[in-house]
């Protein structure tokens, strides 16, 4: 049976609601991307809608609440399962900015690189000081970077193979989960995979079809993904393989 930590869940939980109000804030000090020149072979074609602001997605009267109790229990649950331990230190800081980027990406079908990028160097640094920290084996690290291997690669074939299917930004955001997820171990990984893949492949196909809307963003859908590997990967790995 998986130990469970209700006291670092009250402590981490109060600090996701913290960091979660702060989210309008941080997808309001995204910079707009460069409008695209126009290609004069797409003259024909019917013009896409202009993509909604950042700042005006973050004034959004709802959004602060939403973002917090989202943050809130998204870090609540990861301290119950993980307690007081040097992998909170990866995790918990990408909690208000998956929140973030999943908003940005269900509003734009956008993963905006300015906010990837660094989201990139804070994970690797989170985990060369857990690391340190910890005292633990190379072995780790390895896991980690083959997380990254694993996850990003997947997302780099699959936008190879079919460009419009897959947008670049899922890609960048893959390697950051596979980076935190390998990190905190295999059992997170592989469900995280597993869960963000089929989140976005069949919840996101049936959405579409439902709403008859054209394609959902996959980028929610791999964050969601990656919030269950961390909470579930130990009990669902330990009910499957003991």
């Amino acid at each position: 049976m998986t130990d469970l930590y209700p006291v670092t869940a009250v402590a981490t939980g109060v600090l996701g609601l913290v960091a979660g109000a702060l989210v309008p804030r941080l997808i309001g000090s995204v910079p707009e991307p460069e409008p695209e020149p126009d290609d004069p072979a797409d003259g024909d074609t019917e013009p896409e809608q202009p993509k909604e602001l950042y700042a005006d997605i973050a004034a959004r009267p709802a959004l602060q609440w939403t973002s917090a109790v989202a943050s809130g229990l998204s870090a609540a649950a990861m301290g119950l399962m993980l307690g007081w331990s040097w992998a909170l230190l990866v995790v918990l800081p990408l909690v208000p900015i998956g929140v973030a980027l999943a908003v940005i990406d269900w509003r734009t079908k956008l993963l905006p690189t300015r906010l990837v990028a660094p989201t990139y160097a804070l994970t690797v640094v989170t985990i060369l000081v857990a690391w340190l920290a910890d005292g633990r084996d190379l072995a780790d690290l390895q896991r980690a970077a083959l997380g990254w291997a694993l996850y990003g690669g997947m997302f780099f074939a699959l936008w190879f193979v079919y460009p419009r299917g897959l947008g670049y930004g899922d890609v960048r955001l893959s390697g950051v989960l596979g980076l935190a997820l390998g990190w905190v171990g295999w059992s997170e990984l592989l469900l995280g995979i597993w869960d963000g893949l089929l989140l976005g492949g069949v919840l996101g196909s049936l959405l579409a079809l439902v709403t008859r809307r054209r394609d959902y963003p996959f980028g929610p859908f791999m964050l969601v993904g990656a919030l269950s590997g961390v909470v579930l990967g130990q009990p669902v790995m330990s009910a499957l393989y003991g």
